[in-house]
């Protein structure tokens, strides 16, 4: 039991702490039940079953018992739910670069940035677009519209040339670069 308690109470991180508020051999009863429901906690147990009366408070209480029959798998379930409590990081990844070779006036739309693909890929789905102008960032937005040959397209691949309506600018420039990313959500991961 108590390599158990250890091997749990080692999951805690600065983040999130596991905390074993007691252990005890035999069956679940409902005093454990009791215990877990003025504590917030959950129930592990292993190769043992709580008795009918138990099962049924915990159900009234709200308290998770969660049974296993082999130690590292609730190990395993015990670092998967304080990962899910972890904030998640996020990454950016850059999707691809357009080079602005002409800028159209469409009265009702905006300015309409005639573009060349030089790498990677432009893409409608993508979390947003910058408008980069000398090396710096001058603004940063969604594409509202991408064209090619007035068709509406979900993506362009370098090496083509496609019509970029960035949402609310219309300060663009032939020779700006527009910048397409997406922000992906990573799973923190706690160390072994």
């Amino acid at each position: 039991m108590e390599a158990v308690k250890d091997s749990l109470e080692n999951l805690s991180t600065s983040d999130v702490q596991v905390k074993v508020i007691h252990t005890g051999a035999g069956g679940i009863n409902e005093s454990d039940i009791m215990l877990a429901s003025a504590s917030n906690a959950i129930i592990v147990g292993f190769n043992v079953r709580p008795d009918a009366k138990a099962a049924s408070l915990a159900e009234r209480e709200g308290v998770d018992i969660e049974l296993y029959s082999v130690i590292y798998e609730a190990i395993n379930d015990v670092r998967k739910a304080l990962e899910g409590l972890l904030a998640p990081t996020f990454n950016e990844k850059v999707l691809g670069r357009a080079e602005v070779r002409g800028v159209f006036k469409a009265s009702k739309v905006g300015s309409i940035a005639g573009c060349y693909v030089i790498d990677g890929m432009m893409s409608r789905a993508s979390s947003g677009v910058r408008v980069i102008r000398d090396s710096v960032v001058v603004y940063e937005s969604k594409i509202a519209s991408l064209k090619r040959f007035k068709e509406d397209v979900r993506e362009v691949q370098t090496g083509f040339e496609c019509g970029i309506l960035v949402d609310n600018f219309n300060e663009i420039k032939v020779g700006d670069i527009l910048e397409n990313y997406i922000i992906e959500k990573v799973a923190t991961k706690l160390s072994d």
